[in-house]
């Protein structure tokens, strides 16, 4: 196993991969420190696969198992990881929820994007479900992984405004484009500056740079 440096990191990923693709530029544009070693993705079909060989990133499909919601066996998912010395896993529209033994093996190194103001909104569909509850504000939330669905310390929120005149399609497009900014600013300032747990919320440091 190589040794896991928290600036070699890893993107887990189902479906398109525009989250992936814009974490991905900001690294090899220098905006984000660290590497991303390799795309993992649990559907060979998923266009991330393709964006991943245009972006000369290496990207692997391990075993899934039968199951739907979560990985059969998460050990050849782990080893991929730390074999590569893999020390920070970003989830970007990873489908499948994680349990103790990937959460384990990077303990508070497991990120995420999520398109609400948590905890509104959590689980699937969270733009769809803030357009039908007709609010006027949403979001987008990056926050740590834990055990709990869309739970864990968060790190960043954006706010979003509903138009009244909005499609869900539109307000689709519209947090998108905050992922697609907040997620690597996110990641910057959680390599880069000094951090803390109080309980369920993530502390930086007193002068740390804010996102």
């Amino acid at each position: 196993m190589a040794s896991q440096d928290p600036r070699t990191l890893a993107v887990l990923a189902s479906g398109r991969g525009s989250n992936f693709e814009a974490l991905a530029r900001a690294a090899q544009s220098g905006a984000l420190p660290g590497r991303i070693r390799v795309l993992l993705c649990d559907r060979a079909d998923a266009p991330a696969l393709q964006r991943a060989g245009a972006l000369g990133i290496e990207a692997l499909c391990p075993p899934t198992g039968v199951r739907r919601t979560r990985l059969d066996d998460e050990t050849p998912w782990i080893e991929a990881l730390q074999a590569r010395g893999v020390g920070t896993v970003l989830l970007a529209g990873f489908m499948r929820r994680l349990h103790a033994p990937f959460l384990d093996a990077f303990a508070n190194r497991i990120l995420n994007v999520h398109p609400s103001l948590l905890p509104a909104f959590p689980g699937l569909d969270a733009i769809g479900q803030s357009w039908r509850a007709g609010v006027k504000i949403t979001g987008v939330t990056v926050h740590m992984v834990t055990a709990a669905l869309d739970e864990g310390p968060i790190l960043a929120q954006e706010a979003v405004v509903v138009r009244d005149d909005d499609t869900a399609e539109a307000l689709e497009a519209r947090v998108h484009a905050v992922e697609h900014r907040l997620y690597p600013a996110a990641v910057r300032q959680f390599l880069d500056a000094p951090w803390h747990l109080e309980g369920r919320r993530m502390v930086f440091d007193a002068g740390a740079p804010r996102v």
